[in-house]
């Protein structure tokens, strides 16, 4: 008997990615192993996102590809957050027959019951749950994401913002407990992980009986060597006590995502960010002055509804301010059942000019940032390597190469940088 396959296209965060992982974790506890292609798989699954409008278009489009190309007898299913918006299974149900079957997010770790009932009755599967029955199942994870692992330490979101469709498809917040991720980062570092990252909507809303986000990243703290990252930060809950563990810690990167999506105080009031302008800048500061290596990273919405071409100037005012090291530019997408939806909308040609606007001059700042970063020693770890050419990242997320023969992937290597070229960093191998 030949062997059964499966092949995985996963769309959206890197919530995403892990529970794709998580997913093909349940599949070779089944007997499946992965293949590459949609042609040859016997077990074909689509993981969803719904963040942007794009992701969704992506996602039918792909189905009709796939209607074409998978063999006879492949079992095709679709889950993740868009099957989890309402009305969305019932829809996708009828415009493509030819799915097997439909779950969303909460009960994506059944997926190996549905596969089994649906190639059992030959009856289609579609089930939708309203709520999650339990906040981690998983315990075969298939991880696919080389020196780096992920691990969950919470899901779902309270905090509404009026453009995002998270909470309705990710549920409240449900923060894992304390034992559960200590022994996960434990096995993780001795099975040679030399990354780990924590995941979570908002990780500094993690509580778990009693105990916060910065107890668990001081229970997490260690001499053992490896780098600890987190995302995402949201701006409200971000605290001078969290700068304070970043500066103190011995295995916390010194890298920060905290997306501000806006630089004006109307637009983020409409939003629901619950912080101004200044108090952003003021926690960039704070943070700054604690660590001064830190590397900045952000997420910005342009043209949200009723933005005006001067509030988009303090937008593109706050981004020249920060001088992020990396910025995730995005346009406004509508997303059906938020309040943002029902709000007047721009038109693409203008939210298109302003984003235009701005990823040029995150490329000026990104190339200076890296400019300045020339003559600087700094301990990239490995993430790749092509012959002796090496690629690995700074602690402060800035990404490097350089040629080394002995270095491996996973290996923490001093290297001065000696050249730039845009965002692009080179060096070589520090011995002083």
């Amino acid at each position: 008997m030949m062997d059964k396959t499966y092949f995985i296209q996963t769309y959206g965060c890197q919530m995403n990615v892990h529970e794709s992982e998580k997913i093909a974790g349940i599949l070779q506890s089944r007997g499946y192993s992965a293949c590459e292609s949609v042609d040859d798989a016997d077990v074909i699954v689509l993981n969803t996102c719904c963040v942007r409008e794009t992701a969704e278009t992506k996602v039918y489009g792909h189905l009709g590809r796939i209607k074409s190309k998978k063999k006879h007898g492949a079992t095709l299913a679709v889950c993740g957050c868009m099957t989890q918006q309402k009305g969305v299974a019932e829809s996708l149900v009828k415009r493509c027959p030819f799915v097997d079957i439909v779950i969303g997010t909460f009960n994506q770790y059944m997926i190996g019951e549905y596969i089994d009932k649906f190639l059992h009755t030959g009856v289609r599967v579609t089930e939708i749950w309203e709520s999650p029955n339990d906040c981690d199942k998983h315990e075969n994870i298939a991880r696919d994401s080389g020196v780096n692992a992920w691990v969950n330490i919470m899901y779902g979101c309270n905090n509404f913002c009026t453009y995002c469709i998270v909470p309705y498809v990710r549920g409240r917040e449900r923060s894992r407990s304390i034992d559960d991720i200590l022994r996960d980062v434990d096995n993780l570092v001795a099975s040679g992980y030399k990354q780990i990252t924590l995941l979570g909507q908002n990780v500094n809303s993690y509580s778990y009986k009693g105990k916060n986000f910065i107890d668990l990243l001081k229970l997490l703290d260690s001499d053992k060597k490896y780098r600890l990252r987190f995302m995402t930060s949201h701006p409200k809950d971000f605290s001078v006590e969290l700068a304070e563990e970043i500066a103190r810690s011995r295995v916390l990167a010194h890298n920060l995502h905290l997306p501000v999506q806006a630089g004006n105080n109307r637009v983020l009031e409409l939003m629901n960010r619950r912080y101004t302008r200044e108090q952003y800048l003021q926690k960039i500061d704070a943070i700054r002055s604690l660590v001064p290596d830190i590397g900045l990273s952000s997420d910005v919405m342009v043209g949200f509804p009723t933005e005006t071409e001067e509030e988009f100037c303090d937008t593109l005012d706050l981004v020249k301010r920060v001088k992020y090291n990396n910025l995730f530019m995005f346009i406004y997408s509508r997303r059906s059942g938020t309040p943002a939806d029902k709000m007047p909308q721009l038109d693409y040609k203008t939210k298109q000019q302003r984003i235009d606007k701005l990823i040029k001059a995150q490329f000026e700042i990104s190339k200076e940032l890296a400019s300045n970063m020339t003559g600087s020693v700094v301990e990239a770890l490995v993430s790749e390597k092509t012959g002796d050419k090496c690629f690995g990242k700074a602690s402060n997320d800035s990404a490097i190469t350089f040629v080394s023969a002995d270095a491996k992937p996973g290996d923490f290597v001093k290297v001065k940088i000696t050249n730039s070229r845009n965002a692009n960093l080179t060096g070589e191998v520090y011995n002083g």
